[in-house]
């Protein structure tokens, strides 16, 4: 039965193939932003600290553009996150805090403008978008350069994490994926030098180097409006100068409108509202990403919320080629949405995933149970498989579930007593990063284990296929005793 059936969650195959695009989102997120600078110095809100002087010549450019006038409700300020927007007065729910207009977005359509943009035509939208990010950083006359002054160099995304610091990430899944976006990264590197950057000199006199690379990765990664309207990409400036917070649910913030975009123009506009209403001095705030796990914020902003509902755990699983019934599998996986590798992330205290029981049932198909493989249900197996098939069928799925929970959790070198003490003391934000993650990836195994040992308590309890089938036909009672002679078959 192992052969045919493996529930891969240990950190070792965790991500293998699964299609990864870095930009990709999950749910209607519409931002993808992070802290601009990290300030040494924290301030409370409402105590007046000087902005970088690089602030300050970034703020005098977007008047000088028409972006910002004596009426815009919000400031820079130095806030606990490091540098965020402050609104200067009361400022309701929905209301209007910044408008920035389309000729100071940073997109495809900007590359394309640009000279690169010949070069850069076949390439994969982040790509040529990195690739101009790295060379108007590099030129003294880009429309762009007081932006790229308030630019920070990193974040505390894991892609940044020393092998020192990595290491407390060990047995997470966290750990692995990290590693396999810094492997795609440099790949795409190595193949951009040698296609597109060596072959233009004229056009890259700067060398580019895989540190350049790797930021422009990080500020694409955390910056980047995706689902604006027709907008896949785009990096918009002083949108990202606000802050996250838990606080706000909802991500209806963002807008792309027509209006004045200076004196005597009008052009597309990038319109943000505040989900909150505030009081002046008070820090604005959006939400990144509702859908996003605590992995998924270390790895792309550098931060995870407390909120013990944001950690998740993934499991995958697989139909193996080994299988007798491969292509039955397959087909019918395929019919209901999955493929021969299904991911199903599991968050803190919610329910299972759609889909994930059906699928496992589908993997642990065999023996006895095989005939509902049969062409004559192809139609109606997953319905079957929505509840349970067999003892068999059951307990195989329970069994290899907690073994393979009880394997994972071995491979963490720290417990979740010992995670919990830790973060008593005050930590340094990157390792309060790693012990977040490990206890909250821990709790959820611990979450799973008990899910599936209590499905294995109960399992003399359950009705399965035979008996549904039987009630169905009349010819087995309520309390699943069969009638009649039949009984002596089973």
């Amino acid at each position: 039965m192992a052969a045919v059936f493996s529930a891969c969650s240990g950190s070792s195959s965790l991500f293998q193939g699964r299609n990864f695009f870095p930009f990709a989102t999950k749910g209607s997120s519409s931002l993808h932003l992070k802290r601009p600078l990290t300030a040494k110095c924290v301030a409370s809100l409402g105590t007046e600290i000087s902005v970088p002087p690089a602030v300050d010549t970034f703020w005098q450019w977007l008047k000088e553009e028409g972006v910002i006038s004596n009426k815009t409700p919000v400031k820079p300020g130095v806030v606990p996150e490091g540098l965020g927007l402050v609104a200067l007065k009361d400022i309701s729910r929905n209301e209007v805090v910044l408008q920035v207009p389309k000729r100071l977005w940073i997109n495809p359509d900007a590359v394309a403008a640009s000279e690169i943009g010949k070069v850069c035509s076949g390439l994969k939208p982040w790509l040529s978008v990195a690739l101009f990010l790295i060379r108007e950083r590099s030129k003294d006359d880009s429309l762009w350069k007081h932006y790229f002054g308030i630019l920070p160099k990193e974040t505390d995304s894991t892609i940044y994490w020393s092998e020192e610091e990595l290491s407390e990430l060990k047995g997470t899944q966290l750990l692995n994926t990290t590693l396999s976006v810094k492997e795609y990264v440099k790949n795409e590197f190595r193949r951009l030098e040698e296609e597109i950057i060596l072959p233009n000199g004229k056009l890259f006199p700067s060398p580019i180097t895989i540190d350049d690379f790797f930021w422009a990765f990080g500020i694409l990664r955390s910056r980047a409006f995706s689902r604006l309207r027709n907008e896949n990409l785009v990096v918009i400036p002083l949108a990202d100068l606000i802050n996250h917070s838990a606080r706000v649910t909802t991500e209806e913030h963002a807008y792309e409108i027509k209006g004045p975009a200076g004196l005597f123009s009008w052009d597309y506009l990038f319109s943000l509202r505040s989900p909150l209403s505030l009081k002046a001095g008070d820090q604005v705030y959006i939400q990144y990403d509702l859908n996003k796990s605590n992995a998924e914020l270390a790895l792309d902003y550098g931060f995870i919320e407390p909120n013990g509902e944001r950690n998740a755990y993934t499991l995958t699983l697989q139909i193996f080629e080994s299988d007798p019934f491969f292509g039955d599998k397959l087909d019918i996986a395929e019919s209901n949405g999955f493929g021969e590798t299904a991911y199903f992330d599991i968050f803190y205290n919610r329910p299972l995933p759609p889909g994930l029981l059906p699928y496992l049932r589908l993997v642990a198909l065999g023996g006895t149970d095989a005939f509902l493989l049969e062409s004559i249900f192809r139609n109606s197996i997953w319905g079957h498989l929505e509840l349970p098939v067999s003892r068999d069928n059951e307990e195989l799925i329970c069994r290899v579930l907690r073994k393979t929970c009880k394997t994972a959790l071995a491979g963490y070198h720290t417990t979740i007593e010992e995670d919990q003490k830790l973060k008593e003391a005050k930590l340094d934000s990157r390792l309060a990063i790693a012990v977040g993650i490990r206890e909250g990836e821990k709790q959820l195994l611990q979450q799973i284990d008990e899910i599936f040992e209590e499905k294995e308590l109960e399992l003399p309890q359950l009705e399965y296929y035979q008996e549904r089938r039987l009630k169905d036909l009349g010819l087995c009672g309520e309390s699943g005793d069969i009638l009649g002679d039949l009984g002596k078959f089973f």
